[in-house]
C-alpha cells in the first residue's frame, strides 16, 4: 500500500488526549475534518494504527487533533514524534484545479528544454510563498526552476516529463 504524509505529531497537548500536529498537507480542511480517517505511524514502527479525528482546532501554528476513544493523554503519549498519513484511495477524495498536482507526481520527472535539451531530474519542491521552485539535479549542477506559466510550458505525469522554456539566466 503506497502511503502520503499528511502531518506530523509534536508533542501532546494538555491531560484530554490532543495531540499537537504541524501539517504537510494543502487539504487541512479535508485530511483534518471531524471524522477523517488518518493513519499513525508511531516513530520507528513500520505498521499503522488507525484513528479517526473526534475534534479539531488551531493553537499558534499547530493543529490540535483528539482522536476517538483516545480522551486521555496516556492513549496518545506513544503517538510523539508519530506521522499522520492517508492512503492512495483517500487523495482521490481531493479535488485539484487545472495545473496542480501533487508531489509525489512532480519528484522523479524529467526535465526538458523546448529544444530536446534533458536538463535534468526534480528531486525536491520548494514552497516560496508566491510559487513552487522545483530543485533540478543536473548531471553537473542544481537548477531552481519556478512552477510559473512562462517557464514550464508542459507537464505529462504519465510519462513523468516536463518541458520547460529556458528564460536567460535560468540556468
Amino acid at each position: 500500500m503506497e502511503w502520503f504524509n499528511v502531518g506530523r505529531i509534536v508533542n501532546t497537548h494538555g491531560i484530554r488526549g490532543e495531540v499537537r500536529v504541524i501539517s504537510t498537507t494543502d487539504f487541512e480542511d479535508t485530511r483534518f475534518a471531524v471524522g477523517s480517517k488518518l493513519a499513525v505511524f508511531k516513530k520507528d514502527e513500520k505498521r499503522p494504527i488507525w484513528v479517526t479525528v473526534e475534534s479539531v482546532r488551531r493553537h499558534k501554528n499547530f493543529i490540535l487533533l483528539t482522536f476517538e476513544g483516545m480522551n486521555n493523554i496516556n492513549l496518545v503519549e506513544p503517538f510523539k514524534e508519530g506521522l499522520l498519513k492517508v492512503t492512495m484511495d483517500q487523495l482521490e477524495d481531493d479535488e485539484l484545479e487545472e495545473n496542480e498536482y501533487y508531489y509525489f507526481e512532480i519528484k522523479d520527472c524529467e526535465v526538458f528544454s523546448e529544444d530536446g535539451e534533458r536538463i535534468g531530474v526534480i528531486t525536491n519542491i520548494l514552497e516560496t510563498g508566491a510559487n513552487d521552485v522545483w530543485e533540478v539535479k543536473g548531471p553537473k549542477k542544481m537548477h531552481y526552476i519556478p512552477y510559473i506559466e512562462d517557464v514550464v510550458k508542459e507537464i505529462d505525469i504519465d510519462n513523468k516529463k516536463i518541458i520547460i522554456h529556458v528564460m536567460e539566466g535560468l540556468l
